[in-house]
């Protein structure tokens, strides 16, 4: 079960509750695995590179190329490191935050001078977290605590690890762009990658709202990094009605557009990122969470590869039968038509078949000994015109968009 009274020790470690209790009671999660709010995309993904035995041992040595000491050094001299002397109050968020996930240990987080709001979860060995001065000027403290939650979820999921990874190989890839066709096969591997960041992007917001437990505080957070600090000129519900908009588009010109938009972001755009949110915050699974029917940590040797990889499936299939895009629209129809058509192909030869076995007998009351079709009928088919098969049930959609 979840914990909403345990009182954590002194300690920075996993035993310790690794930080203290938060001001407000909220829902404590002992030993919860990453896999709890993971977007399918992401954690099918990250499920097969946890089954590599000695993958993250390999990834620490690839590591070094980046220099990971040498960045954490940089934030050290030209960044503040929270405190119980120096912003307090975000040392006492971060340690909340750890605490409430379960974590390990407790990240440092760093403030750094930049007016641009952003976040960010950097390193391998001993992963921390930077804010910069747009960010902790533009949130309240429970808003804040959803940023540094999402950050926590990057550090809890090992996306830091995986992102350092894939960027070593990025950049290997690039010095073979002088052979042909190479800028092909990296643009194509960037491409993929972005599309996972988006995606694992999603699983951390969902990690910012275990953390701060309020889905209205987690979508206030998004919208104002969206539209700034008036936040009595905005209103969350108005917010979402612009996401169902932008969904829904009202030409497949902008469909396409839309795509070629997102092509080269790391992450999804707010409306969508407030949108996602929601919807997993009225569904079932963030309501088993919060009653403590969560998957933990120690059992993520045993997760399914292929039980993931169909879960991701699942969930894209859902996003196409969900989304009011034109574009996914026409796929649908594509699909369903593809299924419909084959299903009467199939039918046909079954029948044909069947017909063909029954000519070569004994005649039926249909024949007239001869073999031949009895008026009215085709070769083990219907006469007439063809109807349409009851509306598809989603299950032969395309699984990917």
């Amino acid at each position: 079960m979840s914990d909403t009274a345990k009182q954590p020790g002194n300690g920075d470690g996993a035993g310790a509750g690794a930080g203290k209790a938060p001001a407000r009671q909220r829902t404590r999660f002992p030993g919860i695995s990453s896999r709890a709010y993971e977007h399918p995309a992401d954690r099918s993904a990250l499920v097969a590179l946890r089954k590599i035995n000695g993958f993250d041992l390999v990834l620490k040595q690839l590591s070094g190329m980046l220099s990971e000491r040498s960045v954490r050094l940089a934030f050290l001299a030209g960044s503040v490191r929270t405190s119980d002397q120096q912003f307090r109050r975000l040392h006492e968020i971060c340690r909340e935050a750890a605490y409430i996930l379960d974590m390990p240990s407790v990240p440092e987080l760093y403030v750094t001078l930049d007016p641009q709001p952003n976040a960010m979860a950097i390193g391998m060995d001993k992963p921390f977290i930077v804010v910069t001065t747009g960010l902790v000027e533009l949130l309240d403290d429970d808003e804040m605590r959803t940023v540094v939650g999402h950050e926590m979820g990057h550090i809890l999921s090992g996306h830091a690890v995986y992102r350092t990874m894939l960027l070593i190989l990025t950049n290997l890839a690039a010095g073979l762009s002088g052979i042909p066709l190479g800028t092909l096969g990296i643009q194509a591997l960037i491409a993929g990658l972005r599309e996972w960041f988006r995606k694992s992007e999603l699983s951390c917001d969902r990690a910012g709202l275990l953390v701060g437990q309020d889905p209205e505080v987690s979508m206030r957070a998004l919208m104002k990094i969206a539209g700034g600090s008036q936040l009595h000129e905005m209103s969350t519900d108005e917010f979402l009605a612009q996401a169902a908009e932008y969904d829904a588009a009202t030409d497949v010109r902008d469909s396409v557009l839309k795509l070629m938009n997102v092509i080269g972001r790391s992450h999804p755009f707010p409306v969508v990122r407030v949108a996602q949110l929601k919807r997993w915050a009225d569904g079932p699974d963030f309501a088993e969470i919060m009653a403590g029917d969560y998957p933990r940590r120690d059992d993520d040797r045993d997760a399914s590869v292929r039980t993931e990889a169909k879960a991701s499936a699942d969930a894209y299939r859902e996003s196409v039968r969900q989304t009011a895009d034109p574009l996914f629209g026409l796929l649908r129809d594509f699909a369903g038509g593809a299924a419909d058509a084959g299903s009467k192909l199939r039918d046909k030869f079954a029948g044909f078949a069947a017909g063909s076995s029954d000519g070569a007998g004994s005649a039926g009351p249909a024949s007239d000994g001869s073999g031949a079709a009895a008026p009215g009928s085709a070769e083990g088919g219907t006469s007439g015109p063809a109807t349409p098969d009851a509306a598809d049930d989603g299950e032969s959609r395309p699984g990917t968009a």
